[in-house]
């Protein structure tokens, strides 16, 4: 349903909400606030690139593009002050941008396409990612006077960011403090990723070749010390929680299960070979793991997927500005274009019949008003859960065809990614009694702007290979989706001997972990986090190393200087991840010209496809490649 529109002198039924009075005039969709938004946007989606590509996750960048537009501007000292709803429009714009990565598909379907020998040139990636990039944004906006004014839900991440925001602009020493933290950490990590890519053995150590004994029959098995500074940033963000599940995770997949498939002639092959090691079969068990919690977790939330079609409006609905609200025709009309253009594409880069399109359009409108819900109230978007259902049911309506599974799947995921992600601003905005229109516009512009500079990047960070070709991106995701896809389109004659059982019991468990959250919450701190957990089967046991050493010294930060640390360690962590982010895309340009200091015998993993082992221990040191 459209926004309601009444007249602006009609009281709002939500002012409670409301923790800003925007000044008579004050600036709002400014010029510059939407360059240094979409400029932000860039480094976000270069750092969810890379994060997605390692780890299959994408990071949250509204409080992040907040301190630093912010930040940007106290240290310009403009003439015209900076003002609060500035600031608002350019977080949207930046978090808009920001999300391209994961909406565009660049870190699960897009790659897995790539693993299936399926690749696509620039211009071609550039056609999907414009056709699907939008399509979430209008789902948003008739769900927003539902969610955000009637039934005032949470949104976690957009309350924290409108906080964050009037915080900064009441206390300016406060906010340059972690401004300056985050950019003093961003040029430590920075430097710290140029040298373990001139020197690898820094950033894995060869302790296999080193010490020998155990070091060595552990590294068979993927565990081997990895100093990712990304992944020891993402650490502190994540908590000891998932750290600690991905470690548990890893311990299960690779020091258990693995040896033992090996072991039993299961997976008789190398380990990281998925079409006989011990990877392949472990794989089916994390795929079963992720998609049990994702549709339980799902099914679980059933009273909140019946409210997103219950009747809209009523007695209590929230009356605003019509001057603000976005009209109908708006949103109404980019649907429509943007489902023409999803169409358009997918016959014409796929081979996808329009109407099967439709058919994705619609589910995913669906989906994504569910995403939109869950999102608003537990902070958690599930497009993983959302896009398999899709999967599922195309595996019924296209039966055995794999690429239109799988790109069936990526429709909902863009429409969920980017719905939950407006609806998080949108929530933002209204706490600061920012104008509804100009946001969207913000997020049309921040979107175009992604998608101009996550294609480049993702063709830029890819160049090496992903997957068993570039150990450094195993992406997960992209398995995962892989063989869901597979699996659907083939049935279970596609899993390996035996591997059944180990599907079974990822399935049980992945289904009993939000079961017990649910019907047990005393239990909830006991629990793991089953998609962490199913993620540590996928990619390799040192990935698991960084994220676990991050969180622990967050802890002893905490315990040490905890007033600090509260303060200090988003600030701290953020920077991390922005540095690392930044030098991962420098080192593929100075590879490509040809000047990279490296160790003969590097501290790639062996049997994680590098090129290292444990008898290319000879050091050619200072040697130009």
């Amino acid at each position: 349903m459209p926004e309601a529109q009444v007249p602006a002198a009609t009281p709002t039924a939500s002012e409670g909400d409301r923790i800003y009075t925007p000044a008579q005039g004050e600036l709002q969709l400014t010029a510059r606030a939407l360059a240094v938004g979409c400029l932000i946007g860039a480094v976000i989606a270069t750092i969810n690139m890379f994060f997605g590509l390692k780890t299959g996750w994408g990071v949250g960048g509204s409080i992040l593009a907040a301190i630093l537009s912010y930040a940007i501007f106290a240290l310009l000292k403009p003439r015209t002050p900076f003002t609060v709803l500035e600031t608002n429009i350019a977080q949207t714009a930046a978090s808009a941008a920001g999300t391209m990565t994961m909406a565009a598909g660049l870190v699960a379907p897009i790659p897995a396409l790539r693993l299936m020998g399926l690749e696509l040139d620039a211009m071609q990636l550039l056609a999907w990612a414009a056709s699907v990039a939008f399509i979430g944004v209008f789902y948003a906006v008739p769900l927003r006077r539902q969610m955000v004014l009637l039934e005032r839900l949470r949104f976690p991440s957009g309350t924290a960011t409108a906080h964050t925001i009037v915080a900064m602009f009441g206390s300016g020493a406060e906010t340059l403090r972690r401004a300056r933290a985050l950019l003093v950490w961003a040029g430590i990590s920075f430097g710290l990723v140029l040298l373990m890519w001139a020197v690898p053995d820094i950033k894995l150590p060869p302790l296999h070749a080193w010490l020998g004994g155990l070091a060595a029959s552990l590294h068979a098995f993927t565990f081997s010390l990895y100093l990712d500074p990304m992944l020891v940033g993402a650490g502190v963000l994540v908590g000891m929680r998932v750290s600690l599940s991905l470690m548990a995770g890893a311990i299960v997949a690779w020091g258990v299960l693995a040896p033992l498939c090996r072991e039993q002639g299961w997976a008789p092959g190398p380990v990281m070979s998925y079409s006989n090691g011990a990877r392949g079969w472990i794989l089916w068990t994390g795929v079963a793991i992720m998609l049990a919690e994702a549709l339980t977790s799902l099914a679980l939330s059933w009273r909140s997927i019946v409210a997103v079609f219950r009747r809209q409006g009523g007695a209590g609905a929230v009356q605003e500005d019509a001057r603000e609200a976005i009209p109908a025709a708006w949103w109404l009309g980019g649907l429509a274009l943007s489902a023409t253009a999803a169409c358009l594409a997918l016959q014409a880069l796929f081979g996808i019949p329009w109407w099967m399109t439709l058919v994705a359009v619609g589910l995913s409108w669906v989906l994504a008003a569910i995403a939109v819900r869950s999102s608003g109230e537990t902070d958690i978007n599930p497009v993983s859960g959302v896009a398999k259902v899709t999967q599922l049911a195309f595996g019924g309506l296209a039966r055995g065809q794999v690429a239109t599974n799988l790109m069936a799947g990526a429709v909902t995921a863009a429409g969920a990614s980017q719905a939950a992600d407006m609806m998080g601003d949108l929530k933002t905005g209204h706490m600061l009694g920012a104008s509804p229109r100009k946001q969207f516009l913000a997020q049309l512009v921040g979107i175009a702007a992604g998608v101009l500079v996550v294609v480049p990047i993702y063709l830029l960070v890819t160049s090496g290979g992903v997957g068993d070709s570039n150990p450094d991106l195993p992406a997960p995701s992209a398995q995962a989706w892989k063989a869901t896809a597979e699996l659907v389109a083939v049935g279970l004659d596609a899993l390996p001997p035996y591997a059944i059982w180990g599907v079974l019991g990822g399935l049980l468990f992945g289904i009993a972990v939000p079961l017990l959250r649910r019907l047990a919450p005393a239990t909830e701190r006991f629990l793991p986090s089953a998609m962490a957990f199913g993620i540590a089967f996928i990619i390799p046991a040192y990935f698991s190393v960084p994220f676990l050493l991050g969180a622990l010294a967050h802890r002893a930060w905490q315990r040490r200087a905890p007033t600090q640390a509260a303060d200090l360690a988003f600030a701290v962590a953020s920077g991390v991840l922005v540095g690392s982010g930044l030098a991962s895309v420098v080192t593929p340009i100075l590879d490509a010209l040809g000047l990279r200091l490296r160790l003969s015998g590097n501290g790639h993993c062996g049997p994680c496809g590098g090129e290292g082992s444990s008898a290319g221990s000879r050091r050619a040191w200072g040697r130009w490649k």
